[in-house]
C-alpha cells in the first residue's frame, strides 16, 4: 500500500484528502505543521507528499526546499495563492508540480495516481536490461543510472527535469507544446495551466545550457512550444 503525507493545517482540508486517498487505498498520515511535517517525511517509507505552502512556524517553501535535498519522491503542492510568482517559486524550490485550492477530490487523486505511476516507472526503467548512453551535443544520459552530464560533468536533475530532459532528446527536432509536454511528462491533462512546463524548461536551461538565455539545445518555438535542437 502506497504511502501519503499531508501537511496541512487546515483540518477540513486535510480530512478531505485523506478520506479520498483512503478510499482508493491510500494509507495516509497527517501533519499540521512545517515541523512535524519535517520530522516525518525524513522517518521515510513515504511514496508521495501533499504539501500546503502557507503553513504555521515553517512555511510550506522552506519546507519543500529542505525535504527536495533529501528526498526524490513526488512533492505536490496544494495552495490558495493563484499568483504566479509563488508557484514557481514552489516549482523552483523542486515541488513537482502544484494543486490550486479549492479542488476536486477526484482531481486530487488522480493527480497523485499520476504522479506515482511516472515515479514508479522512472525508477524501474533502469532495473531492466544494461545501461544505455544516450547523447546530444555535450549532453549525455545515462538511463541505467539516471545521471546526467554536460561537458564531461555530472549535474543533478530532480525527477520531473531527467525526464524531460530525456524524453526531448528522445524527439529531437520535435517540437511539442506545453500541453503535450505536461500530458507526456506529468501523466494527465494539462489543466489550463502551463507554469509547471515553462519553470522545468528554465531549470534545465540553467542547468545544461552553456548560455541559458540563448539556448543551443532547448529552444522555445515562437507560437507552438518547445524543441531540442539536434
Amino acid at each position: 500500500m502506497e504511502k501519503i503525507l499531508i501537511i496541512e493545517d487546515d483540518d477540513a482540508i486535510a480530512a478531505i484528502e485523506r478520506d479520498y486517498l483512503a478510499i482508493d487505498h491510500f494509507e495516509v498520515e497527517l501533519a499540521q505543521d512545517g515541523k512535524s511535517g519535517m520530522e516525518k517525511a525524513l522517518q521515510g517509507g513515504l511514496d508521495l507528499i501533499l504539501l500546503d505552502l502557507m503553513l504555521p512556524g515553517m512555511d510550506g517553501f522552506t519546507v519543500c526546499r529542505e525535504l527536495r535535498e533529501r528526498l526524490d519522491i513526488p512533492i505536490l503542492m496544494v495552495t490558495a495563492r493563484r499568483e504566479d510568482i509563488d508557484k514557481i517559486r514552489g516549482l523552483g524550490l523542486g515541488a513537482d508540480d502544484y494543486i490550486e485550492k479549492p479542488f476536486s477530490p477526484s482531481v486530487l487523486v488522480a493527480r497523485v495516481k499520476a504522479h506515482l505511476a511516472r515515479y514508479s516507472r522512472l525508477k524501474q526503467a533502469g532495473k531492466t536490461g544494461p545501461a544505455q548512453q544516450i547523447g546530444m551535443g555535450n549532453i549525455r544520459i545515462n538511463t541505467d543510472t539516471h545521471r546526467v552530464y554536460v561537458n564531461g560533468k555530472e549535474i543533478d536533475l530532480k525527477n520531473k527535469e531527467y525526464e524531460l530532459l530525456l524524453f526531448m532528446i528522445l524527439n529531437v527536432d520535435v517540437v511539442f507544446s506545453r500541453e503535450t509536454l505536461y500530458e507526456r511528462i506529468w501523466g494527465m491533462d494539462a489543466m489550463g495551466d502551463n507554469a509547471t512546463v515553462a519553470v522545468h524548461i528554465n531549470r534545465l536551461r540553467d542547468k545544461v545550457e552553456a548560455d541559458p538565455s540563448n539556448p543551443r539545445y532547448i529552444q522555445t518555438v515562437r507560437g507552438a512550444g518547445y524543441r531540442f535542437k539536434a
